[in-house]
Formats: C-alpha cells, sequence, structure tokens
C-alpha cells in the first residue's frame, strides 16, 4: 500500500471527541499501550512504537489499557464499541493505526510530516523517570494501599465494621500519578 493512500485511509479514520483536542498539546500525540504480557506480539508491537516516538523526540500521552479500565473503555468507543488491539496511535484526533501502519508511515518518511509541530522533548530532563510513579503514571493508592477497600464504622454499631469501595482509586488499586499526568 502506497504512503498517499495509508494517510487517505487514516484521515478517514475515528476522531477523539472534541474536548480532548482542545485540551491542547497534552494530547496532541496519544498512544493506547497494554503492559500485559500474556500476548507477546501485542506486548511487543507496544513497546516499538512507545520506542518509535521517544526516539523522534515527540511528547506523547501514553494510556495504558491493562492499567485503568476507563482508557479501555475509551478506546473501545473511539472504534465504535469494537473490540480493538493496542497498539493504536492518535495524531490531532486522527486514528493512524497499529504498529504496522505506524511503523510502514516511518519507513517511507511520512510519519514526521505527521508529527510536524507536535510537542518536542527538549531536554535529558524530558527522558528521566518520574519520581512519583517511574514512568508508569500510575501510583498506589495512599487511601487504601491499593487494597481498594476502606473499613467504617457501622452507624448503628459503633464495634460493627465493614468495607466500603475506595473512591479515589480505579480497578487496580492505582490513582494516576500527580507528577507526571497533571
Amino acid at each position: 500500500m502506497t504512503a498517499m493512500k495509508l494517510l487517505q485511509l487514516n484521515h478517514k479514520g475515528m476522531d477523539l471527541e472534541k474536548e480532548e483536542e482542545e485540551e491542547g498539546e497534552k494530547h496532541w500525540i496519544i498512544l493506547y499501550t497494554t503492559s500485559m504480557r500474556g500476548i507477546r506480539k501485542t506486548f511487543q508491537d507496544c513497546n516499538r512504537i512507545r520506542f518509535l516516538l521517544r526516539s523522534l523526540r515527540v511528547k506523547f500521552d501514553e494510556r495504558d489499557v491493562s492499567l485503568h479500565m476507563d482508557y479501555r473503555d475509551e478506546l473501545w468507543n473511539l472504534f465504535g464499541g469494537k473490540v480493538t488491539i493496542p497498539p493504536k496511535l492518535f495524531i490531532k484526533g486522527t486514528c493512524i493505526g497499529g504498529a504496522d501502519e505506524v511503523l510502514a508511515l516511518h519507513e517511507l518518511g511520512c510519519l514526521r510530516n505527521l508529527l510536524e509541530g507536535a510537542p518536542t522533548i527538549t531536554t535529558d530532563h524530558d527522558h528521566c523517570p518520574c519520581l512519583g510513579c517511574n514512568n508508569f503514571r500510575f501510583s498506589i493508592c495512599s487511601l487504601c494501599s491499593g487494597s481498594r477497600k476502606l473499613s467504617t464504622i457501622h452507624a448503628h454499631d459503633d464495634h460493627d465494621f465493614f468495607f466500603v469501595r475506595c473512591p479515589e482509586c480505579n480497578e487496580n488499586g492505582l490513582v494516576k500519578c500527580t507528577i507526571c499526568t497533571s
């Protein structure tokens, strides 16, 4: 498939919601990935695209669908309720595709054109691991220590405890890193 056909197909692709487009630099480039190693090819494809974007020195928002159900649901909704397998790259709200499409565009020299004007990594400090999460973008909830449960005293009996779901963390007992995701 020629580069022009790939570009035409991808520009007809799915668009992100308008509110996300308006958030500016943070959502200029979004990469949906998974850190689950269950299917080796999927995990390796995610790593290849992440490495490619880092080597091109562009800033991107990585959304790990295995760590946060909201990201998985967001990706599912972007594809009209169809199951889709990461990685998926979006540039300025347009789905560029998965690993094969992105790597093909890069090999043809078209990916740089699509990334023109994207926010770039300007210093080595941008490559340093986050002190809050070590670049995992999530950390263990400090309220429930990752258990997802909080104990509370029953209103009618001061000696009777019961557990409630922690309101701060996600389904894995994680919260978004306040340092690198703000």
